[in-house]
C-alpha cells in the first residue's frame, strides 16, 4: 500500500467516524444488521440493514419488570444481535416476543429469544401457517433444505383472537389484531409508538402476495386518524415513519389500484424494492379484483 492509498483509508475511517458519531448524537446505533433507533424512552426500532439478511425491521419495549420484543428477523444471527443489543441496555428479562404475522422474515430468530426465556405470542393463524405458508416462498417446489428450515420454525407458544394487553411493571403495552397484509396481523403500542409490521412500509413498495387491500386501507387510515392516532410509525420495511408517511404508503396501495404502470412508475420507482415488486402488485391487485387470488385460509 502506498501513501495514497494509506491517506484514501485514513479518509474512509475518518468519515465512518463522523457518521458513527452522527448517528450516536441523534440516538441512533449501527450494529451488524440493524440501526438500533430510541425513538421514545426505552422503546427501540431495529431497522434491518438492507442486504445483511436481517430481512425486515424488529424492536423491544423496556419495561419495569421484563422486555418486549417485537418480531426477529430473517436470520437466526440477526435475531441474536438483537439479544445481544438488548442486554446493552437492560439486565431485564425477555418475557415476551410478539410475532406480527407468520412470514419468515419476522419469525426466523422466535427460538433464540424463546431458549432466553421469552414467550412468543401472536394472532392465532400465525401458528396455523407458521410451518405451512411459509414454503411458498421458497418456489413450487421447495428443496429439503427449505422445508427444514420452515419446519424447524418455532412457532408461537399462546395465542389470541383479537389482541391482548402486556403489562411490564408501569408500562402497558397494547397488542391489537389488525387487517390486511396476512389475515394474522397484530400490530404493537406503547404511548405514541406503533409497531405495525408490514402493514406500513415507508417509502417501499410492499410484498401484497397474502394483501387484502380494502382492509388495508381501513386499517391504515385507522393509524392516523381519532384521538388515539399514533405519531411514530415503526415500519415492518423502512426508517421510521410519521403520520405523512403512512399517508404516503396508503396512496400508493390507492394508486395501484387505478394508476398505469407508467403513472406508478413516476411516482414511486424511486422508492426501495421498485423494480422487484411493481410487477408481483400489479399481478396480485389483478388476481384479487377478478377474485382468483390464492389467501391463506383461518385455521388451514
Amino acid at each position: 500500500m502506498d501513501a495514497a492509498d494509506g491517506a484514501g483509508v485514513a479518509g474512509i475511517s475518518l468519515r465512518w467516524a463522523l457518521a458513527l458519531a452522527l448517528l450516536a448524537a441523534f440516538g441512533v446505533a449501527q450494529k451488524p444488521y440493524f440501526a438500533l433507533h430510541e425513538v421514545a424512552p426505552g422503546v427501540f426500532a431495529a431497522i434491518g440493514t438492507p442486504g445483511s439478511g436481517a430481512g425486515s425491521n424488529a424492536g423491544f419495549i423496556i419495561g419495569d419488570n421484563g422486555v418486549l420484543v417485537i418480531d426477529t428477523f430473517q436470520k437466526v444471527e440477526a435475531a441474536r444481535a438483537l439479544l445481544a443489543a438488548i442486554r446493552e441496555k437492560t439486565a431485564l428479562p425477555v418475557r415476551f416476543v410478539v410475532n406480527t404475522h407468520y412470514h419468515l422474515d419476522h419469525v426466523t430468530g422466535n427460538q433464540v429469544f424463546a431458549d432466553a426465556g421469552a414467550t412468543i405470542i401472536a394472532q392465532r393463524n400465525v401458528r396455523a401457517w407458521i410451518h405451512t405458508e411459509n414454503l411458498k416462498f421458497f418456489g413450487p417446489h421447495p428443496a429439503p433444505a427449505a422445508q427444514a428450515t420452515v419446519a424447524g420454525l418455532r412457532a408461537p407458544d399462546l395465542v389470541y383472537d383479537d389482541g391482548v394487553e402486556i403489562d411490564l411493571g408501569r408500562r402497558r403495552v397494547e397488542v391489537a389484531v389488525r387487517l390486511g397484509h396476512t389475515g394474522g396481523d397484530s400490530v404493537v403500542r406503547t404511548g405514541d409508538v406503533l409497531f405495525t409490521g408490514d402493514l406500513f412500509w415507508r417509502h417501499s413498495l410492499p410484498n401484497l402476495i397474502d394483501e387484502t387491500t380494502a382492509p388495508l386501507l381501513t386499517t391504515l387510515r385507522g393509524f392516523t386518524s381519532g384521538s388515539q392516532a399514533a405519531t411514530v410509525f415503526v415500519p415492518g420495511h423502512g426508517e421510521v415513519g410519521t403520520a405523512a408517511d403512512v399517508g404516503e404508503f396508503r396512496g400508493y396501495i390507492e394508486d395501484l389500484q387505478r394508476d398505469t404502470p407508467t403513472e406508478l412508475a413516476a411516482k414511486y420507482s424511486g422508492w426501495s424494492g421498485y423494480s422487484h415488486f411493481i410487477g408481483p402488485n400489479l399481478a396480485d391487485v389483478a388476481a384479487e379484483r377478478s377474485g382468483t387470488k390464492k389467501l391463506p385460509r383461518p385455521g388451514a
